[in-house]
């Protein structure tokens, strides 16, 4: 039987630490079976998670001997990884065995070395932490899961279903994995990626810039057909000074601030009001609904559509 070793680590994320045993156990395969023995491993006997005390029967030896091991977040992801944490899982790798990190789990998988060339997910609050503290990893905040074969990562929270039951279709098959999705009351795929969980903040606005009285008259007019003409005359300036006092102050340039301040306004009207994706657009200050969706698409990882039924608040009722 396959065996998924699930480790414990100080202050682990509850939500993470569960999910995999949860998806893991749920699943059977067509004449019953469990498909999984799943098992939890830990450097001591007992563990302290963020809610909870863990105790782990197995100690690190055991994910040498899995067929999967699961990484899941802490609370305190910038911590040190023990050494012995890290001896076990480069042996576990050496030895063949799947390892799979969950949300912030993937900076404790990256201090191996296992993560070194590849392409990486994790949570988006953590993503430019791993970029910085790990430059040889390919980080992309902008999935749910990446799959490299033998080392796999996921986003945040949900995300580790999706990549749970990822590797249930690919150990079983897509029938099993279906099953299981249906038990764990979960799509078995979600549409899009977590680009469009990320709170898109405002565009950049340093307090105290000379650009501010710019970057408010370009929010408050945002919903119209603005060129760089204008927002060069609006300045009192060249289009050429003005790209470059634009990007000195805020990291980007006139169009693109602009193009992100309309998507960010597209996303509010999406979740409060019930008007048409094409009148969106327009409010939104984009030329017609499709640049409106290609845009908001390639921004956020999904169609306006499919954000509307994730985030829009639900009817009261009565």
């Amino acid at each position: 039987m396959h065996t998924v070793a699930v480790l414990a680590l100080d202050q682990v994320i509850a939500f993470d630490f569960v999910t995999p045993m949860e998806v893991f156990s749920l699943t059977r395969l067509p004449d019953g079976r469990p498909g999984y023995r799943v098992i939890v491993c830990a450097a001591t006997p007992e563990v302290e998670s963020a809610l909870f005390g863990i105790r782990a029967p197995y100690g690190l030896d055991a994910l040498e001997q899995a067929d999967t091991v699961i990484v899941p977040g802490t609370l305190e992801f910038t911590a040190p990884v023990p050494d012995e944490i890290v001896d076990a899982l480069r042996k576990a790798a050496a030895n063949g065995t799947r390892i799979a990190s969950i949300c912030a789990g993937a900076l404790v998988l990256a201090e191996t070395g296992l993560l070194d060339g590849l392409r990486a997910t994790t949570h988006w609050l953590a993503a430019d932490r791993l970029a910085e503290l790990h430059p040889d990893i390919d980080v992309d905040p902008n999935v749910l899961y990446v799959d490299n074969g033998q080392i796999l990562t996921s986003a945040g929270a949900a995300a580790g279903l999706d990549l749970c039951l990822h590797m249930v279709r690919r150990d079983y098959g897509s029938a099993v994995a279906a099953d299981t999705a249906r038990l764990a009351v979960v799509p078995l795929e979600r549409e899009g990626g977590q680009a469009q969980f990320i709170v898109h903040e405002k565009p950049p606005a340093p307090a105290g810039s000379t650009m501010e009285p710019l970057l408010r008259w370009m929010e408050d007019n945002c919903g119209r057909d603005l060129s760089l003409d204008d927002i060069a005359a609006k300045a009192g300036m060249s289009t050429r000074t003005l790209n470059r006092r634009f990007r000195e102050q805020t990291g980007t340039t006139p169009l693109q601030w602009l193009q992100r301040m309309r998507v960010r306004r597209a996303q509010y009207l999406l979740e409060s009001t019930t008007h048409s994706v094409e009148r969106i657009a327009v409010q939104a200050g984009f030329g017609s609904p499709t640049a409106f969706r290609d845009r908001f698409k390639r921004t956020v990882g999904v169609s306006p559509q499919a954000y509307r039924r994730s985030f829009r608040a639900p009817e009261p009722v009565g």
